[in-house]
């Protein structure tokens, strides 16, 4: 079977690496850099600083300090206009996932035209985005180095997935130093979603050998370091170890792709504007019990990997040892226990629901294909 690998050409890591960014964008030509950031404070304030480093290199900036968690069509569109009016020659997205995507967003719009609504899907553009740098601020999305893109449609509030090797950013870096900041939820959150993006990927229709190895290490790495991380942000040990984590999950699923977790948390953040992380947590022991009975000793491998002592036990009784393993580390860093915490979420909505997570394109490699109702039942035991 013919097999590719998807991965940005250069990826910088380690505490301090930021202040090299100037000498990466001037290695891809670049002059005058546009900055995606978020729209809260600390997204201003993280523009600043990489805007800062590069112009004591001598590149010029222009600050786009307007993502939203959600990113969605209008802040795309918004962005592509601003690059070209203020004449930028590359990107550079600093945060999390949000921004990156947006900025991925803006990078097909610049260079292809059209609406980001024409790019759902895979490889849906013609021309690479300009040269792209993502400073990654969080443990848990791996946007930096991936070719997946997550854009809000505002008419149908439905979270389109862009999966593009043309968006894969050139050169990634993750400075564990940036991260001591986040708070014990967001830290969670992101963590279970790098969680998350593992577990799929190993389960995945599509894993490789090369995946499971980079999949099966960061589970292992979540369970251990990630209950740290939350208790004390500025444990430099377990930032650093997280940021393997989310990278090497970011390598597994960049290439073996994803399953029905993010096809359904994918809608619950359309639809409700919730956050993605924490969307995935509650959904993962469901999805996980449904797929159990596809892949019972890769269940079993991911509750070894999250410290079960699995000698001597069943195939199929390890495999529910690891939604109970999910489920004891989703609780230990206080994500909540059902969709109902979140407030928003009814009943309801799931018919609508399941009919736009069966549309998603993360769902292809689901170890299973569920019907609606199966969706729906799922949505349903997460409640």
């Amino acid at each position: 079977m013919a097999y590719t690998y998807f991965m940005p050409t250069i990826n910088v890591m380690g505490a301090g690496c930021l202040n090299s960014i100037g000498e990466h964008v001037s290695s891809l030509g670049g002059k005058k850099s546009f900055i995606v950031a978020g729209c809260s404070k600390h997204g201003a304030a993280l523009a600043d600083q990489v805007a800062t480093l590069l112009n004591t290199a001598g590149i010029k900036t222009e600050i786009f300090a307007k993502s939203e968690p959600n990113p969605t069509d209008n802040t795309v569109h918004a962005g592509a206009q601003r690059y070209a009016e203020t004449g930028c020659d590359n990107i550079v997205a600093v945060g999390g996932g949000s921004p990156m995507d947006a900025a991925k967003g803006m990078g097909i719009i610049i260079n292809n035209g059209g609406n980001i609504r024409d790019y759902a899907g895979l490889d849906q553009s013609s021309h690479p985005m300009p040269p792209f740098i993502a400073v990654n601020t969080t443990a848990g999305t791996a946007s930096e180095m991936t070719r997946f893109t997550i854009i809000t449609n505002t008419e149908t509030h439905v979270k389109m997935a862009i999966v593009d090797w043309r968006v894969t950013p050139n050169i990634s870096i993750n400075d564990p130093e940036l991260m001591t900041s986040m708070s014990p939820s967001l830290t969670a959150a992101t963590g279970m979603d790098a969680l998350t993006h593992a577990v799929e990927a190993y389960v995945s229709t599509a894993a490789t050998p090369v995946t499971d190895s980079a999949a099966i290490k960061a589970i292992e790495l979540v369970g251990k370091y990630l209950p740290a991380a939350v208790d004390k942000g500025e444990d430099m040990e377990a930032r650093e170890q997280m940021v393997y984590a989310e990278f090497m999950a970011g390598m597994a699923f960049n290439n073996a792709s994803l399953g029905y977790v993010h096809a359904m948390a994918h809608q619950l953040g359309g639809l409700y504007d919730l956050p993605h992380g924490v969307c995935n947590a509650i959904l993962l022991p469901h999805v996980s019990a449904f797929n159990l009975k596809s892949c019972p000793d890769r269940f079993a491998d991911i509750a070894g990997a999250l410290g079960v002592d699995t000698t001597g036990m069943e195939t199929g009784t390890a495999a529910m040892a690891a939604v109970e393993a999910i489920k004891k580390l989703a609780a230990r860093v206080g994500i909540p226990a059902g969709l109902k915490a979140l407030e928003v979420v009814k009943e309801k909505d799931f018919p609508t629901l399941a009919d736009n997570a069966m549309k998603d394109a993360c769902g292809l490699t689901n170890p299973i294909q569920p019907d609606k109702e199966q969706v729906i039942d799922i949505y349903r035991a997460a409640l």
